[in-house]
């Protein structure tokens, strides 16, 4: 296969595209990515000398493929460790030690956005930013993807599905493809449940003194899933500053997702004041937020579904192929799709 279209930049889409590029580097590949940027929910602003990544906090380390990719394949230039530990919380707000360390938390001083950057820089790929997808189409062996515009991508060889798998059902019950696995696929794709997510990022003009890099409620029964302090990744936050992401859990995310958006920062900053035992921290000095309607898949794709739709040419891939919400899961998953694709011919 030498002419490839990718809808979605993502991890598992960059992935893809990376390995590609390694096995048969006279593919032509053409991504088109809805949005101005990549690497999806892995991603990162700045602001006022702040660099945070507000989606994904970090790439785990515990997949010696991925681990390796970083630190010896692409350029490591910035790859930083968050070397501080993760501490838990209850439903009530106790905070303690409870999650032991699970090795390198990897970001780069630039972002996390940085990991899809890198490895798009190592491909030959055409990345269309601002080029929503809104028909997969199919006519014999070859596929074609026409955007929000009209206007028409391919022919392909084949293509890789990289956006959430609610989005990517939708895609899929208006493709025209006349296959018995599109609906097998649709129906799959469409049962992933999914966690909403909504973030608020919290600035402060003083430093924070914790022993912690991060609190997580792995019980999700708080109404916030998880705080971060972005000053413990190095290069990201002045010294003297303190910046928090604050991610909602799934039920507060879904009820409030439309709610005026300052009243939920506010809401949330409260949350944080009391969880870090800091009252300063109801009053940031500026904020951020974004809303994730498809944040984080609790389970997979069918494998078998997922092999008949690669027989046709229509290669899923992501976190909710690999059925974990991590970066490393999406990336390793287009990984191997990168590999297939070589192998298909």
């Amino acid at each position: 296969m030498t002419h490839i279209g990718i809808v979605g930049a993502g991890a598992g889409a960059a992935g893809a595209a990376y390995e590609l590029a390694q096995r048969r580097p006279d593919a032509d590949v053409t991504v088109l990515e809805k949005s101005r940027g990549v690497c999806g929910r892995a991603a990162t602003r700045r602001r006022e000398g702040c660099t945070y990544d507000y989606g994904a906090n970090y790439v785990r380390s515990e997949d010696e493929r991925v681990n390796d990719l970083l630190t010896e394949d692409l350029d490591a230039d910035g790859l930083v460790d968050v070397t501080d530990p993760i501490y838990t919380f209850d439903g009530a707000g106790a905070v303690s030690e409870g999650r032991p360390p699970d090795g390198p938390k990897w970001t780069y001083r630039r972002g996390i956005t940085q990991l899809a950057k890198r490895l798009f820089a190592e491909t030959d790929a055409t990345v269309e930013r601002e080029t929503r997808v809104e028909t997969i189409r199919k006519r014999g062996e070859s596929w074609t993807l026409v955007d929000a515009d009209g206007a028409s991508h391919g022919p392909f060889d084949a293509v890789v599905l990289n956006p959430p798998a609610p989005q990517s059902a939708e895609l899929l019950a208006d493709a025209d493809w006349d296959a018995p696995v599109r609906g097998a696929l649709r129906d799959a794709a469409a049962a992933v449940p999914y966690r909403t997510i909504w973030t608020a990022v919290l600035h402060y003009p003083f430093a924070l003194s914790k022993p912690y890099y991060a609190l997580v409620n792995p019980e999700r029964d708080h109404e916030v899933g998880w705080v971060a302090r972005e000053a413990c990744k190095p290069g990201h936050v002045p010294d003297g500053e303190s910046l928090l992401v604050v991610q909602a859990n799934d039920e507060w995310s879904r009820a409030h997702y439309d709610a005026d958006p300052d009243a939920n920062v506010a809401a949330l900053a409260g949350v944080a004041a009391d969880l870090l035992d800091d009252e300063r921290l109801r009053d940031p000095d500026w904020t951020d937020h974004q809303g994730w309607r498809y944040a984080l898949p609790d389970a997979g794709l069918d494998a078998d579904v997922r092999r008949r739709a690669e027989a046709e040419g229509l290669y899923p891939v992501g976190d909710w192929v690999g059925g974990a919400a991590r970066v490393h899961v999406a990336l390793r998953s287009g990984l191997e799709v990168g590999e297939r694709l070589a192998d298909a011919g």
